[in-house]
């Protein structure tokens, strides 16, 4: 460990812990002090293959040394970690979202307000191609940004004992969309109009959730943008953007393994897509781990915090109401 390195804490032993804890372990800035205790097993492997002891949350809220809490966890234990990680002290990093009650999360607002920093892991905003996505459209490359189209389908549908407690698919999965819209468009949409239907597996309607779904977001200026989202989509993780100005098109394709491409009477034959998030969004993962460690330092505010999950998470609630009743939703109104 360098000796100007910020100790960190990791709360979580899942998918996202073990992801996030690899990334702290990667970056030179970060020591990645330990694992918190919680599934007693789980955390004691992952914290075997980080190179880290396993701690319990009250002595690493208790020592000074550690300078921030990453909170990797299951959704619902969101909110009381981050919470209880700034009553310490400690800066946070939060998987997305903070919470899946929007009243709940607005009741919580003062513990986001005034103490130490808190980011919220919306990893789009740091792949490095919607990056430059991003950039072009900010220097006029396509004139006025009109209309935005975000594609998100996932390789195959979750299992169904994962829709019951993950929130849903607006709440789960298009809220990284809806960030992704109020980034790119910078400007907030004021209404939502979504259409949703069971068309992948029988199960998740079962669970009481949707699979497939299709949004449009209006900002107050009536710029569009038209969200499609899919459980299924056979073909590998499409994420897509396109980006319509005055002046023409910007998009950001799926990157591929290499650019081979094999020709024969069949037809072309490339790369395919990336199968999963993990891959895909490998060096977000990593970049997002390297933001934390600037804002640690003190040299960036958070790119995304609190207010971004409450404004995300109310879009998320409007396409929830606007499926269950067919109308056009003011975000206001939520």
């Amino acid at each position: 460990m360098a000796a100007s390195a910020l100790k960190v804490v990791l709360i979580g032993a899942g998918r996202m812990g073990a992801i996030r804890g690899r990334a702290a372990v990667a970056n030179p800035r970060l020591h990645l002090a330990g694992v918190v205790q919680s599934r007693t097993d789980s955390a004691a492997r992952l914290a075997q293959a980080l190179g880290c002891g396993v701690v319990t949350l009250e002595v690493a809220l208790a020592d000074p040394s550690i300078a921030g809490i990453v909170v990797a966890s299951s959704t619902d234990t969101h909110l009381a970690f981050a919470q209880a990680s700034l009553a310490a002290g400690k800066a946070v990093f939060c998987e997305k979202p903070l919470d899946l009650a929007l009243t709940r999360l607005r009741a919580a607002a003062p513990s986001f307000t005034g103490g130490p920093s808190v980011y919220v892991a919306f990893n789009r905003r740091f792949d490095p191609h919607f990056q430059r996505l991003k950039a072009r459209i900010d220097v006029g490359e396509i004139g006025p940004l009109e209309t935005l189209h975000v594609i998100n389908h996932d390789p195959a549908p979750p299992p169904p004992a994962f829709i019951a407690t993950s929130g849903g698919l607006f709440r789960d999965f298009a809220i990284h969309d809806f960030d992704t819209a109020r980034w790119l468009m910078d400007e907030e949409p004021v209404s939502v109009f979504a259409l949703a239907s069971c068309l992948v597996d029988p199960a998740i309607g079962a669970a009481g959730d949707v699979d497939t779904a299709r949004i449009v977001l209006t900002t107050a200026s009536n710029r569009l943008c038209v969200i499609s989202n899919s459980r299924r989509s056979g073909y590998g993780y499409d994420q897509r953007v396109e980006a319509f100005g005055a002046k023409g098109m910007a998009r950001v394709d799926n990157p591929r393994a290499d650019t081979l491409e094999r020709w024969s009477a069949a037809g072309a034959r490339l790369a395919p897509i990336s199968s999963g998030f993990v891959e895909r969004y490998a060096e977000a993962y990593a970049r997002e781990m390297d933001h934390f460690a600037e804002v640690l330092a003190g040299e960036v505010p958070p790119a995304t915090g609190y207010d971004d999950n409450v404004r995300a998470l109310a879009l998320a609630d409007a396409a929830v109401r606007s499926v269950a009743t067919g109308a056009r939703v003011n975000v206001a109104d939520v």
